[in-house]
């Protein structure tokens, strides 16, 4: 009896063994397009072996289940999720300003959006228009025609440089809050991640490994946090982890120790802190650190250039057409920034000023006006210049020099993504589904299942005729 007993616990822990197993193949296939998915496999065990009077006997199989996630190569896709988060958050950002800029930009030059004439919506078609304004004014001095073009000209140069100062500073402040709500992002992931942590630690406990769905979450909470700023992911006990970043001396600043969240995140408009003490972060990568770099890098970069060009372009022609500065100005003096050039107050088309107290026909300060637009520039000069360059081709090389930013982020997202595509690939062929070896598995496991279920029908056959002819 004690053996067809025996055998009948051996043949029902195989058979809960087999339909685990069963279970966790169709829990694989049901996740092949999960990325976040770890794939899971059963790992078969022999039970305890007891001693009976009919001799040493085992207690069956025995199944776990294990989770086929790799620490380094998850931390290696960590790492790449936020290097391209980092180009993509520049990328955006630059192609933002782009578009408040009205100019088409390359990586090797620069050119008006439309065709050249008035209604172009870049600055430096609207110089060149300035200059040819003033050149055909110094033409014809008395024109009416010409006096009203040239007004016109310089209220659109005005203009499309207070407005493309004030694209570039709304990109700005887009940005500053599309990092304020990526800081609120992490520190919601951040408690999350805690929360994890601490029931992964409660079920693991008593078996290490097995909370399995609760550790595919927060890998995934943690890849969501790598894309936003760059962390650093330590095991400890009971499956937990400590997520760290690291400060400007690289020490590392813990942001989530086990179960406790250790300080949240805060933007102060120039650096990010964190940690229990509030430690200032030195970020490397993620879309907070490539937001920053873009809002003080290539725009700030290019409304300083910009606003150079307004200063140059003010003090110059306001040089010829008010030399001794006893007259009036053409641009108001005290304007001398992209977002603050503007005409004089006085300035009209009748009373415009094509020579210094000349005859009617005389056309010097207005020629002269003109000629600026192939003056050199120096910012060595005595006294130094505001540009280097001609006033077209300093706009010209500013652009240029953004298109070239552009372009070079253009290539670095499209790298990254290819390194980051290899990454996960590599991770994949440890962590990821396939489908082919799934399908062979649930088959395999289906007839182990079907085996261990003829066994236990064949030892309920055998008990059954055993107790019916005691019975009798």
């Amino acid at each position: 009896m004690s053996g067809l007993f025996s055998a009948l616990n051996t043949s029902v822990s195989a058979l809960q063994a087999h339909s685990l197993a069963v279970e966790v193949a169709g829990k694989n296939l049901a996740n092949v397009n999960n990325t976040t998915y770890a794939r899971e496999r059963v790992n078969y065990g022999t039970g305890a072996t007891v001693v009976t009077p009919e001799g040493a006997q085992s207690l069956g199989v025995t199944a776990t289940v294990q989770s086929l996630r790799n620490d380094l190569l998850d931390g290696q896709v960590n790492g790449e999720v936020g290097t391209s988060s980092y180009y993509a958050a520049i990328q955006s950002a630059l192609q933002r300003a782009q578009a408040g800029l009205g100019e088409n930009l390359t990586g090797t030059a620069a050119t008006s959006s439309t065709s050249n004439s008035v209604s172009q919506n870049g600055v430096g078609a609207a110089l060149d228009d300035f200059f040819n304004a003033f050149q055909t004014f110094a033409a014809s001095p008395t024109d009416t025609g010409a006096r009203q073009a040239l007004y016109s000209a310089a209220n659109i140069l005005t203009s499309r440089m207070q407005q493309s100062d004030q694209s570039l500073g709304q990109v700005q402040t887009d940005l500053n809050t599309q990092i304020n709500s990526d800081v609120g992002t992490a520190n919601n992931l951040l408690q999350q991640i805690a929360k994890l942590n601490t029931q992964i630690g409660q079920i693991e406990v008593a078996a290490p490994g097995s909370a399995v769905d609760l550790r595919d979450q927060r890998q995934a909470a943690i890849e969501k946090l790598s894309a936003i700023m760059p962390v650093t992911v330590t095991g400890s006990a009971n499956g937990q982890v400590t997520v760290s970043s690291v400060d400007g001396s690289g020490n590392a600043v813990d942001l989530v120790d086990l179960g406790t969240v250790q300080g949240t995140l805060a933007f102060d408009g120039t650096q990010i802190t964190g940690g229990a003490s509030a430690t200032t972060l030195a970020l490397k990568s993620g879309s907070i650190q490539g937001n920053l770099d873009a809002r003080n890098g290539a725009i700030q970069t290019l409304r300083d250039q910009l606003d150079h060009l307004a200063s140059q372009l003010v003090t110059s022609v306001n040089g010829i057409y008010n030399p001794g500065g006893t007259s009036t100005d053409f641009f108001t003096s005290s304007g001398t920034t992209a977002g603050t050039i503007s005409l004089a107050s006085s300035l009209t088309a009748s009373n415009l000023r094509a020579s210094n107290g000349g005859a009617a026909g005389d056309n010097d300060v207005a020629l002269g006006i003109a000629n600026l637009s192939t003056q050199t520039f120096s910012t060595t000069g005595t006294p130094p210049d505001a540009i280097d360059g001609t006033l077209s081709g300093y706009y010209s090389s500013t652009i240029t020099t953004f298109g070239q930013a552009l372009n070079s982020v253009n290539s670095s997202v499209d790298n990254q993504s290819s390194i980051e595509t290899l990454v996960r690939s590599q991770r994949d062929a440890t962590s990821g589904v396939n489908l082919d070896e799934e399908m062979s598995d649930l088959i395999k496991y289906q007839r182990a299942f079907q085996a261990s279920s003829r066994v236990f029908q064949m030892v309920d056959t055998l008990l059954n005729d055993v107790v019916t002819n005691l019975g009798s």
